[in-house]
């Protein structure tokens, strides 16, 4: 039995675009495709702002067909972006942290005071 069944999220790589859907690769030796209708609920104009090619994707699988290893698949339902970055990035504290902040904060307070009463004047 395949590893690939209806219903599961495996990772896949975007191989091809047509104006009908997008190729997707998940393995050696099956592949997929993605039918324009099942990209998203609303209306596709481009499907080039959903995918690249060679990026990697999340895709749901609708059906398994094992002779000819394809799968119909769909990113409709699915978060199907997989972060870039990687790992998070570590916060560096400056050399004077807040102290910018605490310093400026009582002229910004004047000044927010004075701009309330002159538009209460006028």
């Amino acid at each position: 039995m395949t590893k690939y069944r209806k219903g599961r999220v495996v990772r896949g790589t975007v191989t091809g675009i047509e104006n009908y859907g997008i190729f997707v690769s998940l393995d050696e030796y099956y592949s997929g495709l993605i039918h324009i209708s099942e990209i998203s609920h609303g209306f596709v104009k481009d499907i080039d702002n959903f995918v690249k090619i060679g990026e990697t994707i999340y895709v749901e699988i609708l059906d398994v067909d094992e002779e000819s290893c394809h799968l119909k698949l769909s990113i409709k339902n699915i978060v199907y972006k997989i972060s870039t970055n990687g790992k998070k990035k570590k916060i560096i504290e400056t050399k004077h942290g807040f102290q910018t902040l605490a310093y400026k904060l009582p002229f910004w307070i004047t000044q927010s005071l004075e701009k309330l009463q002159n538009n209460q004047k006028n």
